[in-house]
C-alpha cells in the first residue's frame, strides 16, 4: 500500500503535464491563437526570420575564415615522381664525346619520394589582418542588428495581421447583430401592422433595412476571410486555415511622452540607425585596409621534408630537405589600382555617414508621426466610446417608443444606423489605438509585443 499513493501521485502529475505538452506541440495546427501564440509561430516559421538567422551562420563562417589570415598555415605535401629525362642524349656537344664514354651512357628511368610539411605565417601586414578581424566583428554586430531589424519587422507584421483578423471578428459581430436587429425591428412592424397599428410603409421599409444590411454582412465576412488570409501567410500555414484570433481590442491609455524621449530612445536602440553607425565605422576600417595595400608586407614561409629516389631512405635524415623564406614587399607601381581603391573607400566612408545622418532623420519624422497617430487614435477612442453609449440610449428609446406609437420606422431605422456607425468607428479606433502602440514601440527600437 505505501507505494499507490505515489503511484497515484505521479498519474496525477503525468496527467496535468501531458495537456500542456500537448498544447504547446499542436500550437501550428491550433485554430485558436492569442498574439502570443501567434508571434511565437512567426517566430520558428517566418522565411524572413529564418533566412536572417542563416545569414547569421553564414557570417559566423566567414568571420572564421577571415581570422584564418593571422594564424599560421600548415600543409602535409606528398609526392612520388617517375621519370626518364634523355636531354644529354641531345646536348649539343655530346658528339664530341668519346664514344667508349657514349656507349656508357645510358638514360634509365628514375624514381624520386617526397613528403614535407610547409608552413607559412604572415609577420608584418601594416594592420591588414587586424583591419579585417575588426571589419569581421563589426559586420558580427551589424548581422545581428540585420536580424534584430528583421525580427522587429515580423513583429509588428504580425501585430497588425493579427489585431486585423480580430478587427474584422468584431466588425462581424455587429454586422450580424445589426441584421438581427432589424429583423426584430421587422417583425414588431409587421406585428403592428397586423394588429392595424402600423402602415404597410413601415413593413415595407423594415423590409429594406433587413436586405440593405444583408451586404454589409457579405462584406464582414469577406474581410475576415482576407484578414486571416494576410495572418496566416505570415505564419506559413495554407491560405485557408481557420485561425481564429483570441483576444480583445481594449483601451489603455498611454502615458504622455515627449518627442525628445522617443527621439533618444530610437537612437539608442533602432536597428536601422545602429546599423548605418556599423557601417559609419565598416566604412573607415575600409579605407585603412585600402590604405594599407601601399605599404610594406613581411612573411615568413619554410618547408621541411624527406626527398628521396629509393623508397628505403624514406626515413633516413640523411636525405631531409628544408627551405626557410622570409619575404618582404613593398608595392612600388601597379598602374593607380591602389590609389583607386583608396578613392572608392573615402567615397563609400562619406555616403555611410550621409547614411546614417539620413537614418536619424527619418527615425525622428517617424516619432514624431507615431506621437501623432497615438494621440488622434485616443481622442477618437474617448469620442467613439461616449457616441456608442448615447446611441445605444437613442435606439433603446426609439425602440421604446415605437412600441407605443411615439415614433416611426424611420427614427428607428436612423437610430440603429447611427449605433452602426459608432460601434464601427469605436472598432476603428481601438484597432488603430493598439497599432499606434506597436509602432511606437517600433519607432524607438523596441519590442512591439512588450506593450500586450
Amino acid at each position: 500500500m505505501r507505494y499507490v499513493y505515489p503511484l497515484v501521485l505521479f498519474q496525477l502529475l503525468l496527467g496535468i503535464g501531458v495537456p500542456s505538452a500537448r498544447a504547446a506541440t499542436d500550437l501550428p495546427a491550433r485554430p485558436e491563437l492569442t498574439l502570443a501564440d501567434a508571434l511565437n509561430l512567426a517566430m520558428e516559421r517566418n522565411p524572413q526570420v529564418l533566412m536572417a538567422r542563416a545569414r547569421m551562420d553564414a557570417l559566423a563562417g566567414k568571420i572564421r575564415e577571415v581570422r584564418a589570415q593571422a594564424l599560421p598555415s600548415v600543409d602535409l605535401n606528398g609526392s612520388a615522381l617517375r621519370w626518364r629525362d634523355p636531354s644529354f642524349l641531345n646536348a649539343s656537344s655530346f658528339d664530341k664525346i668519346p664514344q667508349e664514354f657514349r656507349d656508357a651512357l645510358v638514360v634509365v628511368p628514375s624514381n624520386l619520394f617526397d613528403y614535407n610539411i610547409s608552413v607559412s605565417q604572415p609577420l608584418y601586414t601594416s594592420g591588414k589582418v587586424g583591419t579585417a578581424l575588426r571589419l569581421a566583428s563589426l559586420e558580427s554586430k551589424g548581422s545581428g542588428v540585420d536580424r534584430e531589424q528583421v525580427e522587429q519587422q515580423v513583429r509588428l507584421q504580425v501585430i497588425r495581421a493579427f489585431y486585423g483578423l480580430l478587427l474584422t471578428q468584431q466588425q462581424l459581430k455587429v454586422a450580424q447583430e445589426t441584421v438581427h436587429q432589424r429583423e426584430k425591428h421587422l417583425e414588431m412592424a409587421r406585428t403592428r401592422f397586423a394588429g392595424g397599428v402600423a402602415t404597410q410603409v413601415d413593413v415595407l421599409r423594415s423590409q429594406v433595412s433587413v436586405a440593405n444590411a444583408r451586404p454589409e454582412l457579405i462584406r464582414a465576412e469577406n474581410s475576415v476571410r482576407q484578414a486571416r488570409a494576410v495572418l496566416n501567410n505570415l505564419l506559413v500555414r495554407p491560405i485557408d486555415f481557420p485561425t481564429q484570433a483570441v483576444g480583445q481590442l481594449a483601451f489603455t491609455p498611454q502615458l504622455k511622452m515627449d518627442l525628445q524621449e522617443v527621439v533618444q530612445q530610437a537612437s539608442d536602440h533602432r536597428p536601422e540607425v545602429v546599423r548605418a553607425r556599423i557601417n559609419e565605422r565598416e566604412a573607415a576600417d575600409q579605407q585603412k585596409l585600402a590604405s594599407a595595400e601601399s605599404r610594406l608586407r613581411v612573411d615568413f614561409n619554410g618547408q621541411y621534408g624527406i626527398s628521396s629516389r629509393l623508397t628505403s631512405n624514406l626515413f633516413n635524415h640523411e636525405f631531409s630537405r628544408y627551405l626557410f623564406t622570409v619575404s618582404v614587399g613593398l608595392p612600388l607601381f601597379d598602374g593607380g589600382r591602389r590609389s583607386g581603391l583608396v578613392r572608392q573607400a573615402i567615397a563609400n566612408r562619406r555616403i555611410a555617414e550621409l547614411t546614417r545622418v539620413e537614418a536619424e532623420n527619418n527615425v525622428r519624422l517617424e516619432a514624431q508621426t507615431a506621437l501623432d497617430e497615438m494621440e488622434r487614435a485616443e481622442k477618437t477612442v474617448e469620442a467613439a466610446q461616449l457616441s456608442v453609449h448615447e446611441a445605444e440610449r437613442v435606439l433603446n428609446m426609439m425602440q421604446d417608443n415605437y412600441k407605443y406609437g411615439a415614433a416611426t420606422t424611420l427614427d428607428v431605422l436612423d437610430a440603429q444606423t447611427a449605433l452602426t456607425t459608432a460601434r464601427g468607428t469605436l472598432l476603428q479606433g481601438l484597432y488603430d489605438h493598439t497599432l499606434a502602440q506597436a509602432q511606437l514601440r517600433y519607432v524607438m527600437g523596441l519590442n512591439p509585443m512588450d506593450g500586450y
